[in-house]
C-alpha cells in the first residue's frame, strides 16, 4: 500500500527566490518561508509569536516555464505543498544545527507583492550559473548562506 507524506504550509516569503542551475538540466528555485504561530500567554495575557523558517526548493527542468519566479518575492503570502525533511549542518562555531526543508510540489500565491524593476534584486546566482556552464557543478549542496 502506498503512503503519502506531504505538508501544507502557509507563510510569507522571507527573501526573493534564487535560481540555481544544477547538473543534468535541472533548475532549483530556492526561497525561505516564515510560518508564524500566534497565541496569548495565559500567565501574562500578552500576545506571543513564534516564527519557524522553512527553506523551500522548487525543482524545474531546464527550458520549462520559470514565470513563477516573478511572484516568489519577499513578503508574498504563499501556500506550499510538498515533502518536508530535516537537514543537519555544522555551524561556524562548530555546533551542529538543523533546518527544516521542503521540496515543493505545489504553490498557490495568496497575496502577491508588486515591485518596480528598480527594487527587484538579481534573482540569478551568476557564480553558480558560470560553474554550471563550465561543467564543474557536480552535486547539490545547500549551505546556510544560500538563504
Amino acid at each position: 500500500m502506498a503512503s503519502v507524506f506531504e505538508t501544507r504550509i502557509i507563510g510569507n516569503i522571507g527573501k526573493d527566490a534564487v535560481i540555481k542551475p544544477m547538473d543534468r538540466g535541472i533548475i532549483a528555485i530556492n526561497f525561505p518561508v516564515a510560518h508564524n504561530k500566534n497565541w496569548r500567554d495565559k500567565k501574562t495575557g500578552s500576545n506571543k509569536t513564534k516564527t519557524t523558517w522553512i527553506n523551500c526548493t522548487l525543482w524545474k527542468r531546464e527550458g520549462s516555464n520559470l514565470r513563477i519566479v516573478d511572484f516568489l518575492l519577499r513578503g508574498t503570502l504563499v501556500e506550499l505543498i510538498g515533502t518536508p525533511y530535516a537537514k543537519g549542518f555544522a555551524a561556524e562555531d562548530g555546533t551542529i544545527k538543523s533546518e527544516i526543508r521542503l521540496n515543493v510540489t505545489g504553490i498557490n500565491i495568496l497575496r502577491a507583492v508588486h515591485r518596480t524593476e528598480d527594487f527587484q534584486e538579481d534573482i540569478v546566482d551568476h557564480e553558480a550559473l558560470s560553474a554550471f556552464n563550465e561543467g564543474s557543478f557536480e552535486d547539490f549542496t545547500i549551505h546556510e548562506e544560500d538563504f
